[in-house]
């Protein structure tokens, strides 16, 4: 692979419960907290906050691209909701991931948005670097 661009970020503190972490170019900067639901303060954001915000952002552009150079119709009103999920992994040997994306490409038949969703997971860092990993399920809504 051919590196196009590298993020710096730092973590300090307490790591998810009561730590802090940004990136080192100063553009952003958070305060991290474990959950409520999993027995933290919930005042500050999560791991799992960042990520599905992260993915949702990457998988949006990723079919925006596959569109374009496939010549596919892409909706100028696209989005992607995502939602990352947290819990022990049935190994009990630590935590999991399950990723659910709800994709809306207004103005497409199922068909049409299927194949752009599809075509999405082929060009995303985020899909090709989870698969076979992490349960991602991808509805059209």
């Amino acid at each position: 692979m051919k590196i196009a661009y590298t993020a710096h970020a730092k973590a300090t503190g307490g790591g998810r419960n009561n730590g802090l972490t940004g990136t080192e170019n100063g553009h952003l900067t958070f305060t991290i907290a474990t959950p409520i639901e999993m027995g933290g303060s919930g005042k500050g954001t999560n791991p799992e906050e960042l990520f599905a915000s992260g993915y949702a952002t990457c998988y949006l552009g990723a079919m925006r691209f596959a569109a374009a150079r496939d010549k596919l119709t892409m909706p100028v009103d696209a989005s992607v909701s995502s939602a990352v999920s947290i819990g022990p992994r049935d190994d009990e040997q630590g935590f999991g991931l399950e990723v659910t994306l709800n994709v809306s490409l207004p103005g497409l038949s199922h068909d049409e948005a299927e194949e752009i969703t599809k075509r999405g997971h082929v060009v995303c860092p985020y899909s090709h670097s989870i698969k076979g990993n992490v349960k991602v399920t991808t509805n059209i809504v």
